[in-house]
């Protein structure tokens, strides 16, 4: 094993250790916060930058072409959905009354129809 190797391995352990450690922070956050809307945040944020050090760390590790592409497609995928799947909790937890008053600082959802901003 050559240097390079050896420094490619420490980086990635290193990269491993704190996308564990960032994840654990949204878990955290997730069990601790007080409402939906902050915990849908918190649920998101952390856990996809954690995913991307995780990816990192391991592709540092791994280092051959298809292992990349797989966590490539991992990235990409993880990435696309969290946002979305954010979105919908939040969205499903307003509508159902879950939210409270005092969550919101700009509320569109409530305005009327016609003065909603067109999307």
């Amino acid at each position: 094993m050559n240097a390079w190797q050896q420094t490619a391995d420490l980086a990635g352990s290193i990269l491993l250790f704190l996308g564990a450690a960032v994840c654990l922070a949204g878990v955290i956050g997730m069990l601790t916060l007080p409402d939906v809307l902050t915990r849908s945040a918190t649920a998101t944020n952390p856990q996809t930058f954690g995913m991307l050090l995780l990816v990192a760390g391991l592709a540092l590790r791994l280092r051959s072409g298809v292992d990349l592409g797989t966590l490539a497609l991992v990235a990409f995928f993880q990435l696309l959905t969290s946002a979305v799947a954010a979105h919908l909790v939040a969205r499903a937890a307003y509508r159902t009354g879950q939210t409270g008053d005092c969550a919101l600082l700009y509320d569109e959802l409530s305005a009327p129809e016609d003065t909603r901003p067109s999307a």
